[in-house]
């Protein structure tokens, strides 16, 4: 990923108090008031302890920024079910730094794409079953899982979900959104689809 910085160092000059809302990030100004960057040549740059605290705290701060800037892009892995069907377009899971990605999931029965018996509260049952899966095969578990979302056929089963749904979650609750829709993949009575942080 290319990226593009503009930066300005700290020649010389006093933070400058920004608004009324208290102290914002230092204003510098070179002798003719322009704030754009004049680098000495080599010869007559000074090393880090040479400079006085001021000059070595602006240094820092540079050094930060173009750590920043040189940031390579986060590394991620793909996690995808091996009893899946190969031909489908999804991963189970992607996972960048701590963040677990999980694709939504249905009350699909182990190792098929074939939905188990009866009806919402055992879909809902089975589906964190099925995460449990996975999560487990990437050092993680259901009290990882920070958000879900509940897509519900039928909004009139939605206190059937609930106390399914509850079972899995006896202490502290992940945050969560519930929508109503028209229509499932595979005739589901309900999707759920779940993001999960690595303690």
């Amino acid at each position: 990923m290319n990226k593009q910085c503009n930066i300005g160092l700290p020649l010389r000059g006093r933070p400058k108090r920004h608004g009324r809302f208290g102290w914002g990030l230092p204003a510098f100004r070179n002798a003719d008031n322009s704030s754009r960057v004049q680098f000495p040549p080599p010869e007559k740059r000074l090393a880090f302890f040479d400079l006085p605290a001021r000059g070595r705290w602006g240094a820092v701060l540079v050094a930060f920024a173009l750590a920043a800037c040189s940031a390579e892009e986060t590394a991620r892995t793909y996690d995808r079910d091996p009893s899946l069907p190969a031909d489908l377009p999804f991963s189970s899971a992607v996972i960048v730094g701590d963040t677990i990605y999980l694709s939504g999931e249905i009350g699909r029965a182990p190792g098929s794409v074939t939905l188990v018996e009866g009806g919402v509260g055992a879909e809902t049952r089975q589906i964190f079953e099925n995460y449990k899966r996975t999560l487990a095969r990437l050092n993680a578990d259901l009290s990882d899982i920070v958000k879900c979302t509940v897509f519900l056929d039928d909004m009139s089963k939605f206190a059937e979900m609930n106390a399914a749904y509850a079972e899995f979650f006896p202490g502290d609750k992940p945050a969560r959104s519930t929508f109503g829709v028209d229509g499932l993949a595979l005739g589901a009575a309900l999707e759920i689809e779940c993001l999960a942080v690595k303690r």
